[in-house]
């Protein structure tokens, strides 16, 4: 039936979003729990930070391969964009809320880059280029994933609305399943980085480069 079909869908993207890449990362190269330094955040910011680039950027391979391999394996089990949108949310909640942990982990970017690069890799590819750009240019990481999810969805939507594909890059026009995900993972993203814009605005959000803190 597809109502279990789209319920498997979802524990599994769930569930494999809630494997604490950067808690497991952070033990194995320093022997130091994430969760008790910096932001006590799980994501790849805060690895780097208190464990070393190696192990933020392993952290960041492991969080995007987890949420791709949701987004795959929902095609598998049923190909519909819906349930490839299902599993997406699924891979970013988790990643989110893992139960693994006590349902504190990352803010949801690294996942939300994975399942973007499987639903349209273009986009994922193009989001992932903005967030380094601004990052780099401003050594702010959250400003950097703000606008790379904002750039996301108005690339996905404008595909959508204009139909428009690339030769060989696109074979079809984004579906509409796929920008509801992009737009409702980068609303719930946005609102895990409601202290980062606060420290934006106030000018004291830390930059790139500096040791452990709220990231």
């Amino acid at each position: 039936m597809p109502a279990a079909r789209y319920l498997a869908i979802a524990c599994i993207g769930y569930l494999l979003g809630a494997i604490p890449s950067g808690l497991v990362v952070a033990r194995l190269s320093r022997g130091i729990d994430i969760r008790r330094t910096g932001s006590g955040r799980t994501g790849a910011t805060n690895v780097m930070r208190a464990a070393g680039r190696p192990a933020g950027l392993a952290t960041l391979l492991l969080d995007v391969s987890k949420a791709s391999a949701a987004v795959l394996l929902a095609w598998v089990i049923l190909p519909r964009d819906s349930a490839q949108t299902v599993a997406a949310l699924g891979a970013v909640a988790g990643h989110i809320w893992p139960v693994f942990i006590g349902f504190r982990g990352g803010r949801g970017v690294a996942a939300y880059l994975g399942c973007l690069l499987v639903l349209c890799w273009p986009v994922g590819v193009g989001a992932g280029a903005v967030m380094l750009a601004v990052a780099g240019r401003t050594r702010y990481m959250s400003l950097g994933s703000i606008a790379g999810m904002a750039a996301s969805f108005i690339a996905m939507l404008a595909l959508m609305v204009t139909g428009a594909r690339a030769p060989v890059v696109l074979e079809s026009p984004v579906p509409a399943w796929h920008v509801l995900f992009s737009g409702l993972a980068g609303g719930i993203i946005l609102l895990q980085h409601r202290d980062n814009v606060r420290r934006l605005l106030t000018g004291t959000e830390r930059r790139l480069g500096r040791g452990p803190g709220p990231d």
